[in-house]
């Protein structure tokens, strides 16, 4: 028994004394690597650890984004946009919708109301951007893209919207390229949306539009409303029929064949643009986007291009 008990003894203090010496290393190590911490965490530590630091620099991007834009006029109140620049601004853009199978209309048209080539050039620095305006095929690259490229080196007078693909059911979306494209690439007063089955008395809009140089919010067109086709498969069917009330009638809304942005209503499409919501047709779409806005509505019957008046701007070609 006192053999035994000698044992028990050994084992317990063998077993005390490699705890001992565990903690020693243990609390050795702490110091050590407490040491070379700081004793007060920053913000900027905490965030670090946090893994926060992308997130804020992303949002101290997006507030000086927003500041940006609100300094550049996007908002309206006091009636022009701010800049650092005073070189007066174009008069107008303006887009001619066209596909990949319109070349003869392309064509008609420069030889007819709209300029090329030096005549072209001459009405951009009176003020007055005109560009056929087309995205990309399906299949990038192809032999549609290359058509198109190749005419535009010859001809100059294309707004390619790189990131658009080009498809009837794609106007919707086509309309927010434009916009954001066209307000990027130049500094205009207004911005002009025209369907490549119309023809333009340019001198008549140059003058309607210079009697509202530096006016801000104005959406201009043949105004209209209409009833909306909840029946799947006819033509000019709307997939969101049912937001739009028992009566199925759509709110008023400028004719998709030419209407008018003034420049800070496309710069609120540019800025804005991911969250828009898009309906079938993009008349009806850039209507829903004025409606919650403080836009001003100019319906002028001379932009009704299928109406009997001798002094509209536009015809059907």
């Amino acid at each position: 028994m006192a053999f035994l008990s000698c044992l028990a003894w050994l084992y317990v203090a063998g077993r005390l004394w490699q705890d001992a010496q565990t903690r020693m290393i243990l609390s050795g190590l702490l110091e050590k690597s407490s040491g070379n911490l700081p004793k007060v965490l920053s913000v900027e530590d905490k965030l670090r650890n946090l893994g926060c630091i992308g997130i804020g620099r992303k949002i101290a991007e997006a507030e000086m984004d927003l500041t940006k834009a609100k300094n550049e006029g996007y908002l309206w109140g006091n009636g022009t946009a701010t800049g650092s620049s005073d070189k007066k601004k174009l008069l107008a853009v303006i887009g001619v919708y066209t596909g990949f199978g319109s070349r003869l209309k392309r064509n008609t048209f420069r030889g007819s109301w709209m300029p090329r080539g030096d005549a072209l050039k001459k009405l951009e620095e009176k003020g007055v951007v005109i560009r056929f305006v087309i995205g990309r095929s399906a299949n990038r690259g192809d032999s549609l893209d290359r058509n198109i490229d190749d005419e535009n080196r010859r001809t100059k007078d294309f707004l390619i919207l790189e990131s658009h693909e080009e498809a009837a059911e794609e106007l919707p979306s086509k309309v927010k390229f434009f916009f954001s494209a066209a307000i990027e690439a130049w500094d205009a007063e207004f911005y002009v949306k025209v369907d490549d089955n119309i023809n333009l008395d340019l001198a008549g809009l140059i003058e309607m539009l210079e009697a509202r140089r530096s006016s801000q919010g104005l959406y201009m067109g043949c105004m209209k409303s209409g009833g909306v086709v909840s029946e799947e498969g006819q033509q000019w069917y709307e997939p969101e029929w049912w937001k739009f009330g028992d009566s199925k009638t759509y709110f008023r809304h400028a004719s998709g064949a030419l209407f008018i942005l003034s420049n800070n209503l496309a710069r609120y499409i540019n800025i804005n643009s991911a969250s828009l919501q898009s309906y079938a047709h993009d008349d009806i779409s850039v209507g829903s986007w004025m409606m919650g806005l403080n836009t001003t509505y100019v319906d002028d019957d001379r932009l009704c291009c299928g109406s009997s008046r001798q002094e509209k701007v536009c015809s059907h070609a």
